[in-house]
């Protein structure tokens, strides 16, 4: 009689089924880390942004008002030959940035002395620094505050750097 060596069909389905759930505990705990990190990379973009341009506040051609990254820079290079080099590339939203939007925004005083760089939040349980703004508020200060609506990312909270 010959012995045939193998794995018999409920030995391979169990095994499959542990390396399924093991999977689905990854893919979870994982994604929360992913979330953090594209918050962390917003908070960059933005702190580096508005440490170049906030030193004094950029009025667009349109005037005061809320615009979205991309638009607000093609215009400032535009105006700006030197600042390009610098600004060679427009900071996208990692999840919900586009070619045509940036997914950040940018929002100037009627004066033109006070501004706003900021961005929707991933993370609906991000520490909230700003409680007395509730929109994005040139000259409201830097950190996190709750919007009363949610952005394209699926939270109200949003990080703003502002002078």
């Amino acid at each position: 009689m010959i012995k045939q060596r193998g794995f018999t069909l409920v030995e391979i389905l169990t095994v499959m089924a542990i390396i399924g759930l093991i999977g689905s505990i990854v893919v979870i705990a994982t994604g929360s880390v992913r979330v953090r990190g594209r918050d962390t990379k917003r908070i960059a973009d933005l702190s580096q942004m508005g440490r170049f341009i906030s030193l004094s506040c950029y009025m667009p051609d349109a005037g005061a008002g809320n615009y979205d990254l991309n638009e607000m820079l093609a215009e400032f290079k535009a105006k700006n030959p030197q600042a390009a080099a610098v600004v060679s590339r427009t900071p996208r939203d990692p999840r919900s940035g586009t070619q045509d939007e940036s997914g950040y925004g940018y929002v100037v005083d009627a004066e033109g002395k006070k501004c706003a760089f900021y961005a929707n939040l991933e993370n609906r349980e991000a520490e909230i620094t700003l409680e007395s703004i509730s929109q994005p508020t040139p000259g409201g200060g830097t950190g996190t505050f709750r919007a009363a609506s949610e952005g394209r990312n699926g939270t109200n909270v949003y990080y703003q750097f502002s002078n």
